[in-house]
């Protein structure tokens, strides 16, 4: 039986904003990952702190209250063996940025993940959908803008339609889900038939069951998954996808 990959790192996971999408990137990795066997896969040590504040509410409201959790967890992480990190929670970012200069270790960023994903798959650009919070802060829209890939911002009102579909997702409510994320996902088609950039974590799931055509969104989730598997594959002299 085959063992594994000598120096593969630790991948460590700081879930639990929600826990539905953090159960769903597990289910990602574990898909995405070149192994055959048990052994093949890496060793993932996983907190998930659901107690970290809503990040939409400190973002709109100014607050840093989010962050001192987020630290904490990192670096909890990291004392439990982490090499690599990775955080599946758009909105998280837009705090984690500001911790990135005292992480011992690699952040895989979720942002830049998904934007070369949604490059690779439109060139010419890409929808918007994500928390309100995520928008607000401009994480998107300032790293989107370091390669000059165009990113079209949904109107107020559908703004707000997708917001619900991310808490509903929370809520576990995913039939309420998929059908606000799909009726606001045909109506910015119609409007620019390029695809959706599901920039918050609950969204592929609401995406999933909105009944919408396959190769129309991408999924947040998904980018990070393979931004992981290629950094921690990488890093192994034996272990390439």
């Amino acid at each position: 039986m085959a063992g594994t990959p000598p120096g593969l790192p630790t991948l460590g996971v700081l879930g639990g904003m929600g826990p539905a999408a953090t159960a769903e990137f597990l289910r990602v990795l574990a898909r995405t990952v070149p192994a055959a066997t048990d052994q093949e896969h890496p060793r993932i040590v996983m907190l998930s702190e659901p107690a970290v504040p809503d990040r939409t509410e400190a973002l709109i409201s100014g607050s840093d209250a989010p962050m001192p959790l987020l630290e904490q967890s990192l670096r909890t992480l990291v004392g439990w063996g982490a090499d690599l990190l990775a955080v599946p929670c758009n909105t998280a970012h837009a705090y984690l940025d500001r911790l990135h200069d005292w992480l011992p270790v690699p952040l895989v960023h979720i942002v830049e993940a998904t934007l070369d994903a949604a490059r690779a798959a439109s060139p010419d650009g890409a929808w918007l959908t994500a928390t309100t919070g995520t928008v607000v802060s401009g994480i998107y829209q300032r790293h989107a803008r370091r390669t000059d890939y165009r990113l079209l911002l949904p109107e107020d009102a559908l703004q707000e339609r997708i917001h619900a579909a991310t808490t509903l997702v929370k809520a576990n409510q995913l039939p309420a889900a998929a059908a606000t994320f799909g009726a606001v996902a045909r109506e910015l088609l119609r409007r620019e038939p390029v695809p959706l950039v599901a920039a918050c974590t609950e969204l592929p799931l609401a995406a999933a069951q909105s009944g919408l055509p396959g190769g129309l969104v991408v999924s947040s989730l998904d980018a990070l998954a393979a931004a992981c598997v290629d950094r921690l594959y990488a890093a192994s002299p034996t272990g390439s996808r």
